[in-house]
């Protein structure tokens, strides 16, 4: 359990208290412990449902409170480690097992329970010292019950934190395995069908800052999240949308200036190295198009990942828009090619081919359909220039 919170020393010394009272009150402490569970059963759903290992420990947390206080009593002008004489009795794994607001209900029931037998425990005329001295312990207690659970939560948190940062190294590094995927279990990942990477510069400062401002983006945009500061970069694992843009300015904003790249979406926390390293590839490559838009999409530089040697890049410009173009035809592939070379010329591309304008048109439409890249965008007609020149290579037994 966390370390000995002691008591500030009071402002004015309490009275000491009659011995009579004292010896009253160490007779009565087994008897107030068992009433106090008693009434736990009675009034506390919680309580009654818990197994009876859990049980017990309660049992053993008030009966070292109502002895710590026995002990305080004693020794007005004494601070005492209240902290660790109640809450040390009990295993740390106790605060995951309940709550805050149920300690809280557990020590008022406590209190309680001891309070309404002042009269009978206090000798003649110690009856105003014992209640002032209870109010005070109270309030004390509740301060170390505070600080217990603070405690803990920035332990799981650090923990928490460094779990997250594993995983999302892992990912990040291409090394992502079922261990991977059972530590985002535990940090609450519920492996949503949908997941992207987003990668960026982070932001000068403090990293948590960072990763809690991310966290609060992503709850509001109702997504699932795994974030952290690696270097310089700021990654997010985001699950939950199939759209990769929308993910990305939904979470753009903890970003530091510069580029921000979505990868390609994939379907769960082990495909999402690729997607991180379409992401990774794409933030390289940004610095080649600088008008590109904050956010882009990985598969919108394409053509700039395949120039800065990415073999990714390469591979989906051949595969997804040279091949399916040389299966459609020879005369898709030729008249892209001539319209190309002709400036995206319809009339001259129309006479180097010896067709109507209108043939040229149709062939071109067609390729938009095969492709999804159309050769009247200046954007798109890079993108096929490039991928017919990597396509060639491949069938010239090039390197691509």
């Amino acid at each position: 359990m966390p370390e000995p919170t002691q008591t500030p020393a009071p402002d004015k010394q309490r009275p000491h208290p009659h011995p009579a009272t004292l010896r009253r009150l160490e007779q009565s402490s087994g008897k107030l412990a068992a009433a106090a569970l008693t009434r736990m059963g009675e009034q506390l759903p919680w309580y009654r449902a818990m197994p009876p290992e859990n049980r017990s420990w309660i049992g053993l947390v008030a009966q070292a409170g109502i002895a710590a206080f026995t002990e305080w009593f004693r020794h007005p002008e004494t601070p005492q480690a209240i902290s660790t004489d109640v809450f040390g009795t009990a295993p740390r794994e106790l605060t995951r097992a309940i709550t805050l607001r149920q300690t809280v209900e557990m020590v008022r029931t406590t209190i309680e329970v001891v309070e309404a037998t002042i009269d009978e425990v206090a000798a003649p005329g110690d009856e105003s010292v014992l209640r002032e001295a209870l109010l005070v312990y109270a309030r004390e207690i509740a301060f170390a019950t505070a600080q217990v659970y603070a405690q803990a939560a920035e332990a799981r948190g650090a923990w928490d934190a460094r779990l997250e940062s594993l995983v999302v190294n892992a990912v990040l590094s291409g090394e992502a395995d079922e261990g991977a995927v059972s530590r985002a279990a535990a940090l609450g990942w519920s492996s949503p069908e949908h997941v992207t990477v987003v990668l960026g510069t982070a932001p000068d400062g403090d990293s948590e800052l960072t990763v809690e401002a991310i966290r609060r983006a992503s709850r509001h945009a109702k997504l699932q999240v795994l974030t952290g500061v690696l270097g310089d970069r700021l990654v997010v694992v985001a699950g939950g949308s199939d759209d990769p843009l929308h993910v990305a300015k939904s979470l753009i904003g903890p970003f530091a200036a510069g580029p921000v790249v979505a990868g390609p979406v994939v379907g769960d926390l082990l495909s999402a190295t690729r997607s991180a390293r379409a992401a990774a590839a794409g933030l390289k490559a940004c610095a080649a198009w600088p008008d590109a838009p904050r956010p882009v999409l990985a598969d919108d530089l394409l053509p700039e990942r395949a120039m800065a040697a990415d073999p990714t890049a390469r591979a989906l410009l051949v595969e997804e828009v040279y091949r399916p173009l040389q299966e459609a035809g020879a005369a898709l592939l030729e008249t892209l090619s001539v319209y190309l070379e002709q400036a995206s010329s319809l009339e001259g591309a129309a006479r180097m081919l010896f067709v109507h304008p209108n043939t040229v048109r149709y062939r071109l439409r067609r390729v938009t359909d095969v492709t999804g890249w159309s050769p009247s965008d200046v954007r798109s007609a890079f993108t096929l220039r490039v991928a017919l020149i990597l396509g060639r290579l491949a069938d010239g037994g090039g390197q691509i």
